[in-house]
């Protein structure tokens, strides 16, 4: 199908929209899991469907149109590649969820501070099928800058241990372990240290009896955490808010529905979570502490988008992307604005209602 096919064909009004199954905790995500995705573009007449990233594209029997009607709550590091790479996308929304992110070592290692890495043997993952799909190689590299910064070290003080890069599959539970390769290569004293993040991580980890050496989350400063995962952006096609602003404004809708929704409800929230993550409800509790319940929301402050204007530029040093992204060209605040002006007007007891 030619480019001037797909626009013809879809200048109407879709039969379909897609949301990407990331694994992830995200409000489309919960949204999804709770019906709300489903029921609010049926009544459109439009059907929603979930599909499973396959690299930088996804899997279906017209790509080209899918891509169009596409949604993606997911890593930065897939996205900003792809936008590198020339996709007309648009930044919704951001949110910024801390998930666990940590130095872990065998037991008894007596690493107390970030400065005690120097000198240290670290796992890092080896690249992926092309470097924009490098996801566990560009969330190490950065999680162990990060905790070297902390010490006033950098990279050249540590040896880096290249480890195979993770298998190409779909997410699963097993797949997710086997994310985090670097960990059995620890245990075996391969390594003296490895980045994780996340709830399956901290799961592998837990199951191989490593320790915790540095907590990223327990420092104040959020730059000690930007990564693939925070912020984490929203996505779409230009076509959809060119044509279907809509459409853009009700998955925002029901994302931040959604979000209402899971601040008041952090029991039920944890399996969803859970289900999300490809993880169990231990791996959530270590990984999603303290108020994650209520961090759900996306926004697109300032804050957040300098934060991802960080990984952007980390990503183009360090080779993970094609060309610099100019992430202000990126966002797109319509949509949003929109939808949080209306909510400003409504009842507060009507969000978030079941």
């Amino acid at each position: 199908m030619s480019e001037s096919d797909v626009r013809m064909a879809c200048a109407g009004r879709p039969e379909s929209i897609w949301m990407t199954r990331c694994p992830v905790p995200a409000a489309s995500g919960v949204a999804w899991q709770l019906g709300w995705m489903a029921e609010a573009f049926e009544r459109r007449g439009i059907a929603i469907r979930r599909v499973v990233e396959n690299g930088l594209s996804l899997v279906s029997d017209d790509p080209e149109t899918q891509a169009l009607h596409l949604f993606r709550e997911g890593g930065n590091i897939q996205a900003l590649a792809a936008r590198a790479l020339g996709a007309p996308t648009r930044v919704i929304g951001l949110t910024w969820i801390d998930e666990r992110q940590a130095i872990m070592v065998r037991p008894g290692t007596g690493i107390l501070e970030p400065a005690d890495l120097r000198g240290l043997r670290v796992a890092l993952p080896g690249y992926g099928r092309s470097r924009g799909e490098s996801i566990a190689r560009g969330m190490s590299l950065h999680g162990i800058q990060s905790a070297l910064a902390l010490g006033g070290l950098s990279l050249e003080d540590v040896e880096l241990v290249e480890v195979p890069a993770p298998p190409r599959e779909r997410p699963s539970v097993e797949g997710m372990r086997r994310l985090w390769l670097g960990l059995e290569w620890l245990t075996a004293g391969r390594v003296d240290a490895v980045y994780v993040k996340c709830s399956a991580a901290a799961e592998a980890a837990s199951r191989l009896g490593l320790e915790v050496a540095i907590d990223l989350d327990a420092y104040p400063s959020r730059l000690a955490r930007i990564n693939n995962g925070t912020p984490r952006p929203i996505v779409v096609h230009q076509h959809m808010i060119d044509h279907h602003g809509d459409l853009v404004e009700l998955f925002l809708q029901q994302s931040l529905r959604a979000a209402d929704w899971a601040a008041k409800n952090p029991g039920e929230l944890k399996p969803i979570i859970a289900e999300e993550t490809f993880s169990g409800l231990a791996g959530v509790n270590a990984a999603y502490r303290k108020d994650f319940h209520r961090s759900l929301y996306p926004d697109l402050s300032q804050d957040r988008i300098e934060m991802l204007k960080t990984q952007a530029r980390f990503l183009w040093i360090h080779g993970f992307i094609e060309t610099p992204v100019d992430v202000d060209e990126w966002i797109c605040r319509g949509p949003l604005d929109a939808i949080t002006q209306q909510r400003a007007l409504l009842p507060e007891e009507t969000t978030g209602s079941r």
